[in-house]
């Protein structure tokens, strides 16, 4: 349907997609709710609404995860009402192509009805309202350790927006309208990417938590005015072992906890982020991933995005980005290992070949969780190396960053596993003759590792003599292989961040620094093509 600018658009009709009863009771939540997820794929009703500036926004019809009907509130949550539910936890994510589409996601305390987002040009003029979805996530719980709990995800989808613009939007639901006066300081903005490729900086890190410094790599964040942040994996930290096993230590209170630390960033920053292994929540599916699934609206262009919700690519302006799920392929915690049987893989290799050939793209860069390269406590994972740096040097990728590892490293430019070429700090490489550089930057926030015995940290301001290293690498079977290696080039044990400026026109480069939680550079390099 189709309303004039300025035009409301009626709420959209409910389609039944309930469970057949005999599927309801053999099913756990997660399964209910990927179940609704696949039939409302086919059935949902998206609304269409007269568009700022001529474009369109469209949004998914209002929806209950796990009754298939619009969102009510349930039996224990029916008394509060609407005005007394206030939203937290805003993170935008772009949708598939960043230069039309925008993902707003949030969380409420409780179950709410018909929630919405405004979205407009200036702030003081939200009139369009599209209808947003909520995910209900039902944590079960456990004699003596914690209570059940009940949390209330909601995203809605933005499509059809203009390239290089900027828009503003506010959150609400029946009962809390954020274009009236008392909740206008909760309105948000956000920047579409642009139509064709300018410089732009993204920021970078793995391993967050929820802690003093994560919050300070926040603030750093936000003086980088990043066009958006990639996150590697291992996001809230819930699950406390990261087996991705029912008897990990969880607590899912604490990606509430998450959501609120950030969004003072992600609100306005697009958020993209990948499943590391304490990403695994073995409660609610079982490949842990039904918990992500309520909880992130991601670009679905994957190879199987109702399964492995952290594997997706996007394209930014001369960038194309490609993030990956490495517990698949991880030889050190097995728990997910080989859970696509090879489709991921698969998937991978096509989607470098269509980057590197597609029209405006310089660089491509991936980012996933387990490290192919570091010296620190987790150590290098052969499965990674196995599996994925076969591709990664097919199809020439120009970075890439992994977690994992709470520190800050960086290698040399690595070829044939070995070095293709120093990358001392300052330096600069080409991917296409001394091969790729890989960054550790797994200081995003949670308690510190460190270096091997006798290794010294090595960055800026602080450089010291370069020599070998005595590490390991994981191989199958969960063992250990030690390995001495030359390719460790910059050690930072710290908190920090990477902050990557990349440039288009007549010599594209991508000029990438580390940071630590005072913003206080620790390390630059340049990657540059065919120089």
């Amino acid at each position: 349907m189709t309303v004039l600018f300025g035009g409301t658009p009626p709420e959209p009709p409910v389609p039944d997609v309930g469970i057949p009863e005999h599927l309801a009771v053999r099913m756990s939540m997660a399964e209910q709710y990927e179940y609704l997820r696949a039939k409302l794929s086919r059935r949902r009703t998206l609304v269409t609404a007269g568009a700022v500036a001529g474009g369109l926004l469209t949004g998914c019809a209002g929806k209950s995860a796990t009754d298939g009907k619009a969102a009510t509130p349930t039996p224990a949550t029916s008394k509060v009402p609407g005005a007394a539910v206030t939203p937290f936890g805003r993170h935008l994510a772009f949708g598939s192509d960043p230069k039309t589409e925008m993902r707003v996601s949030w969380q409420v305390p409780f179950a709410v009805r018909k929630p919405y987002v405004r979205v407009g040009s200036k702030p003081d003029d939200l009139s369009r309202r599209i209808t947003a979805e909520v995910r209900a996530l039902h944590t079960p719980g456990l004699t003596g350790v914690r209570s059940a709990v009940e949390q209330y995800y909601v995203h809605a989808a933005l499509d059809g927006l203009h390239p290089g613009t900027t828009y503003y939007y506010g959150v609400g639901h029946e009962g809390f309208d954020p274009a009236a006066p008392a909740h206008r300081s909760t309105i948000g903005s956000f920047r579409t990417a642009p139509a064709s490729p300018e410089k732009f900086v993204f920021t970078a890190f793995g391993d967050q938590g929820v802690s003093n410094a994560a919050a300070a790599n926040d603030h750093v964040i936000l003086r980088e005015n990043p066009a958006f942040h990639l996150h590697a994996g291992d996001i809230c930290y819930a699950d406390t072992n990261g087996l991705g096993k029912q008897t990990d230590g969880y607590d899912p209170t604490y990606w509430d906890l998450f959501l609120k630390q950030n969004e003072g960033t992600s609100r306005t920053v697009p958020w993209m982020v990948t499943t590391g292994n304490h990403d695994m929540e073995a409660w609610y599916s079982p490949d842990g991933y039904g918990g992500q699934l309520a909880r992130w609206s991601l670009p679905d262009n994957g190879f199987d995005p109702t399964h492995a919700p952290g594997v997706y690519s996007f394209v930014y302006g001369n960038v194309g980005v490609v993030a990956l799920d490495a517990n698949d392929v991880s030889y050190e915690i097995t728990a997910n290992l080989g859970y696509t049987a090879g489709k991921q893989t698969k998937w991978l290799d096509g989607r470098l070949r269509e980057l590197r050939a597609a029209k405006g793209v310089d660089f491509v860069v991936v980012f996933f969780h387990h490290c192919a390269y570091s010296t620190s406590a987790h150590a290098s994972d052969g499965g990674v190396r196995a599996e994925w740096l076969p591709l990664f040097a097919k199809h020439q990728v120009d970075l890439v960053i992994n977690g994992h590892n709470h520190v800050y490293e960086r290698t040399d430019a690595i070829r044939k596993g070995t070095v293709g070429r120093a990358v001392p700090i300052g330096a600069s490489t080409d991917p296409t003759k001394d091969g790729i550089v890989y960054v550790t930057a797994g200081g995003g926030g949670r308690d510190l590792y460190g270096f091997p015995a006798g290794v010294k940290e090595s960055y800026e301001g602080h450089v010291t003599r370069h020599g070998t290293v005595d590490t390991l690498q994981w191989a199958k079977g969960r063992h250990t292989q030690a390995e001495t290696v030359e390719w460790s080039r910059v050690r930072y044990r710290g908190f920090s961040l990477l902050s990557v400026e990349a440039e288009s026109g007549s010599t594209p480069r991508l000029k990438v620094s580390a940071l630590d939680q005072n913003g206080r550079r620790i390390d630059h390099f340049e990657v540059r093509r065919g120089r």
